[in-house]
């Protein structure tokens, strides 16, 4: 892990003291999003125990493809499963956000209709669309039309509380949407999920939530000093390989947390384009912010490319900081990754003094979309 120093001098002792300053953060989060991320562990733990109740025909072992429709932080799960199984799965799995399953979708298809609320529009329509082809349909939700559609239909479906997501915010709520992935393609038999592995996934969140949590002092606190490093800045995040899915799940919750503009590119993918796009605008240099993921369980060629991007992006003058990865194997890493980003982002919420978990425009736009 490197982490930039900043200034402890006037204006940057107030912003380093906030974030050690509990009563300031709780007063801040009205909707308490940080219970959300510290109780992700129980999310996992009740998606599994729930997962146990749902029985899966035997016909959806024998699938050719799967889709797995989502919006949001509903289908953020898909990608992190896709990055960290890359060298098991065996069949391909295709992300929808949209209102039409894809064109490949066939009663040889297994697909996975994903709505933390179980309203979303596009998912209730692209199911719908999906089951006239005759596809090998399970569903993931709390509630809503999409649980209703299902008991009618007598399709396989995770239903889950939400009582671990005091926030209320499917983007916090991912021990749900992950997991409940995770057990129902385990349950039909294109994943592996071993009691062992589960007991170091819950060991791992357990752990990172006391480095990178509100009573972890930022002087001992990568997920502050992160936040810290990246005041005033759009953030973009890099990461490869089995993590590609966090950066995905990182600018999501900082677009949405922070209300920070920013993203994630793939190494090395943005090192065949971007690396020449980091001159124009003349102000990057004071606007932009990269946040590389390492591990040490990257290809070696990859890891090579991570200095020679940090030579680049520090030539240009643009501001990097990188976080490599602790844990042993490539699973563990994505949940360190997972709870650390949680953190960051709430954190970069504190720093600007808002509450993370409202976010009007969405809303806003939602309501436009009803008239």
């Amino acid at each position: 892990m490197i982490i930039p120093t900043v200034s402890r001098d006037g204006f940057s002792r107030k912003i380093h003291m906030l974030l050690d300053d509990k009563d300031k953060i709780l007063q801040l989060d009205s909707k308490n999003m940080l219970g959300s991320i510290q109780l992700l562990g129980k999310q996992v733990e009740e998606v599994l125990a729930e997962a146990k109740k749902v029985k899966i025909p035997a016909a959806y072992k024998k699938v050719n493809n799967i889709a797995v429709l989502g919006m949001g932080g509903s289908a953020l799960g898909t990608h992190l499963i896709k990055s960290v199984f890359f060298g098991s799965l065996k069949i391909p799995v295709e992300i929808v956000n949209g209102y039409l399953a894809p064109e490949f979708v066939s009663e040889k298809s297994l697909v996975i209709a994903s709505s933390y609320s179980g309203s979303t529009e596009e998912i209730i329509n692209a199911v719908a669309d999906a089951k006239k082809r005759k596809a090998k349909i399970m569903a993931i939700a709390s509630g809503g039309k999409l649980a209703d559609w299902a008991k009618q239909n007598k399709i396989p479906a995770l239903i889950f509380t939400t009582k671990n997501n005091p926030c209320g915010s499917p983007r916090m709520g991912l021990g749900y949407s992950i997991f409940g992935q995770i057990t129902l393609l385990a349950n039909a038999g294109i994943l592996k999920l071993s009691s062992t592995e589960i007991k170091n996934v819950l060991q791992t969140i357990s752990k990172c939530n006391l480095l990178f949590g509100i009573d972890n002092p930022e002087e001992k606190n990568p997920a502050k000093q992160l936040a810290i490093s990246m005041i005033d800045k759009s953030v973009w995040y890099a990461a490869s390989e089995h993590l590609a899915g966090n950066a995905h799940i990182a600018a999501n919750q900082m677009n949405e947390n922070a209300k920070r503009f920013g993203g994630y590119f793939i190494v090395p993918e943005m090192n065949h384009h971007l690396m020449e796009g980091l001159l124009f605008p003349e102000n990057n240099n004071q606007s932009i912010q990269f946040l590389l993921l390492e591990s040490g369980l990257y290809d070696e060629r990859v890891q090579k490319r991570y200095e020679i991007t940090k030579q680049i992006l520090d030539k240009n003058n643009i501001g990097n900081v990188s976080y490599a990865c602790r844990e042993k194997n490539k699973f563990l890493q994505a949940c360190e990754a997972l709870v650390l980003f949680s953190y960051v982002s709430f954190y970069s919420a504190m720093l600007q003094g808002i509450d993370p978990t409202a976010i009007p425009v969405v809303d806003f736009f939602k309501e436009q979309l009803k008239k």
